[in-house]
């Protein structure tokens, strides 16, 4: 046997003997059977105590690659196969951060995942109707600007935003009434990553929000991301009640108020003058911000416009979120804020933890597209579309009066907020509408608990006025056989689940 031994290294002797012999019988140099050299002769040979060498033997045993038998030495065996290892893995679950489960709602990525299916007509998801998309005109602005810029159009941005579109920004709102600065905008990867940034800056695990009952699932989600308690204030035809909004903030002191005043999501609620003004004596007597959502104001179809909270506000209080996602492409992923310079500076530091900036280059196409005129214009041309879709979606609802669902028709936004009839479980409805090739968005997703209606919400601005037709004519055929089947549990007990 070739064995060599460096006495200088930080390796004990005998784990060296262990280490060379192993090799040798792996690599096939000592055989099944061969016998080691005696104790005493392997020592000499290597200059070593021979403690050393019968400390080695004993481990090359107990690793099951020697065996040794009085008047027979130490032989080389074959070692016995190892058992069958079960794959067990790394236990991600036991690693994740406590509560996980419970902030972490995968909702909104199961509606996204949906809407790729080309074999469901989908209710489900607020989305602009991408046969309106005005690609001609975006092509045009990108190949001027790949032109123009060159590589700067698709190397990094300031996390603030590119300012000339923050500008363009500024422009707009300040048109709206909000009193705006470039430098008073920040540019956001989406209006929900503004959601998500609020809860990062400003809740602490327990710290109390108030929320709209029902409201936008995505706030849910993000607040309960930031381990929040959510404080639910019923809305009616008005938006939220501030009577019940001034027994919340007496009785709980929250750290904000979230809402959506606008063609509000899922209920289609417009928050009164004023209502609005209550809201922000409210907010400024227990000296609390209000996050302001305004996704859908844009897209009015018919009765005045009422200004936003951030313009009535004059005590800068108020944090305002919105998107060119519902009128313009999503996929871009560009929102906005408007927002006080000290909470402005404190986003900013959280948004660089997650990414950095925004899609630069959809901030140079929307900065263009803006400055151009072509949102003005191409906001018109979806409004009277989606007003046509609202209707033929109201109308296809209220055809069969022998359904019993109940809906108010909005007078903007993406959403109708339907009540179901009695005995109708949405778990079933939509398990049954799946199958028929028709989803929609359970209503208790918008609710931080028990719901306290039995509704759905119905997106009017996705689907064609065909496909509307035929998936609300299947809609109804699912609520009819739902609530037979619902009879029949209560009838007999049983309980009779859909094929899906």
């Amino acid at each position: 046997m070739n064995i060599t031994i460096d006495r200088s290294s930080a390796e004990p002797i005998y784990r060296q003997v262990v280490r060379k012999i192993q090799e040798l019988i792996v690599s096939g140099a000592l055989p099944e059977g061969f016998r080691l050299p005696p104790e005493r002769r392997l020592a000499e040979a290597l200059g070593v105590n021979r403690s050393t060498v019968l400390s080695a033997y004993r481990e090359l045993k107990a690793l099951g690659m020697v065996d040794s038998h009085v008047g027979r030495g130490t032989a080389v065996v074959r070692p016995p196969a190892p058992p069958p290892r079960t794959p067990t893995g790394v236990p991600w679950r036991q690693l994740f951060r406590e509560n996980l489960a419970r902030s972490h709602d995968p909702f909104l990525a199961d509606l996204l995942a949906v809407s790729e299916r080309r074999d469901l007509i989908s209710f489900a998801i607020g989305l602009p109707a991408p046969e309106l998309l005005p690609l001609q005109t975006i092509g045009r602005i990108t190949e001027q600007l790949l032109g123009e810029v060159g590589p700067p159009l698709l190397l990094h941005c300031p996390t603030e935003g590119h300012t000339p579109l923050r500008e363009a920004i500024a422009d707009w709102v300040t048109v709206r009434g909000i009193h705006a600065r470039a430098s008073d905008v920040l540019v956001l990867s989406g209006s929900q990553q503004g959601l998500d940034l609020v809860g990062r800056v400003f809740l602490d695990p327990g710290d109390a929000v108030v929320v709209e009952e029902p409201t936008y699932v995505g706030a849910l989600q993000a607040f309960r991301s930031a381990q929040a308690r959510v404080l639910p204030v019923p809305v009616d035809g008005e938006g939220m009640r501030t009577d019940v909004l001034a027994t919340v903030l007496e009785h709980h002191r929250p750290k904000l108020i979230y809402t959506l005043p606008t063609y509000q999501n899922p209920s289609g609620a417009v928050m009164s003058l004023e209502r609005r003004r209550q809201v922000l004596e409210l907010a400024s007597r227990w000296n609390l911000p209000i996050l302001e959502d305004d996704p859908y104001s844009e897209l009015r179809f018919e009765g005045g416009s009422l200004p936003s909270l951030k313009a009535l506000d004059e005590e800068d209080r108020v944090l305002y979120l919105s998107t060119f996602s519902k009128v313009l492409f999503p996929g871009f992923r560009v929102g906005y804020a408007v927002l006080p310079p000290v909470v402005l500076r404190q986003l900013v530091l959280a948004k660089q933890g997650t990414d950095l900036h925004t899609n630069g280059f959809g901030q140079f196409v929307l900065e263009r597209f803006v400055r151009e005129g072509h949102f003005a214009a191409h906001i018109e041309a979806t409004k009277a579309a989606y007003r046509r879709r609202r209707d033929c979606m109201a109308a296809a609802l209220a055809r069969d009066d022998d359904v019993g669902l109940e809906f108010a028709v909005p007078l903007g936004g993406f959403y109708i907020w339907c009540r179901l009839p009695d005995g109708v479980d949405q778990s079933a409805l939509l398990a049954n509408a799946a199958a028929r090739g028709v989803v929609f968005l359970p209503g208790r997703a918008c609710y931080p608990s028990e719901p306290i209606e039995n509704c759905i919400r119905l997106n009017f601005s996705h689907a064609s006025e065909e496909d509307i037709e035929t998936g609300i004519s299947r809609l109804l055929d699912s609520v009819r056989e739902t609530r037979v089947w619902g009879r029949m549990e209560r009838s007999d007990g049983a309980t009779t689940s859909p094929v899906v």
